[in-house]
């Protein structure tokens, strides 16, 4: 019997396109289940990575409770620049101020990530990469406006589209800007799978 067969099933806690994408990419086997949660209101307090793993973990358990002998996965993704966090834009008006925002910035996008096993095991860590955007005309963000690919990302752009002509750089995880550090995840997991006993909260 293989490791495979002998494991828990995994469930990805989030309704992402993008996320579910990455982990079948990754070649792992999962089911996805949306989580039924709201942003806690401390949350908004925490720095940025401790925030991005809050969000993580909050949503992670409130699927796990549904699934007591699963591995739940949830992961939030956040973008920070000079300290101020931008989230998901709620209109347009808010993806422009986004955008405005980061033109001609180095930024960091941090995904936290939380993995809820069996026996209350768990892990949690966050990632982060630095992305360099080039200055952007007031053109060009209209334009990008216009194609409505700024819906539902965090900080208003999907690097994995058409922003990534504004990328200058970027150093550190790729999938982590897309949405899910897939290294990162692929060790939480087998690190769970390998050591049933370990990570347990006191």
């Amino acid at each position: 019997m293989d490791r495979a067969s002998k494991s828990p099933p995994l469930i990805l806690a989030s309704a992402s396109p993008r996320r579910r994408k990455l982990l079948a990419e990754a070649g792992l086997v999962f089911e996805v289940v949306s989580p039924p949660v709201d942003e806690p209101d401390h949350v908004g307090l925490l720095p940025p990575a401790q925030r991005a793993e809050a969000l993580a973990y909050f949503k992670a358990r409130s699927v796990s409770q549904y699934y007591p002998g699963s591995l739940i996965l949830g992961a939030d993704t956040i973008v920070a620049v000079s300290g101020v966090v931008l989230g998901k834009p709620a209109d347009q008006l808010e993806a422009r101020r986004m955008l405005q925002t980061l033109s001609g910035t180095r930024h960091v996008v941090i995904t936290g990530v939380a993995l809820l096993g069996p026996d209350k095991r768990r892990l949690i860590a966050s990632e982060t990469t630095y992305v360099t955007m080039r200055p952007m005309s007031n053109g060009e963000i209209e334009s990008y406006i216009a194609s409505g690919e700024w819906e539902g990302k965090a900080g208003a752009y999907a690097i994995q589209e058409t922003a990534d002509r504004f990328v200058v750089s970027v150093e550190g995880s790729f999938s982590n800007v897309v949405g899910l550090p897939v290294k990162l995840v692929k060790r939480m997991v087998n690190e769970l799978w390998k050591s049933p006993d370990a990570h347990k909260p006191r």
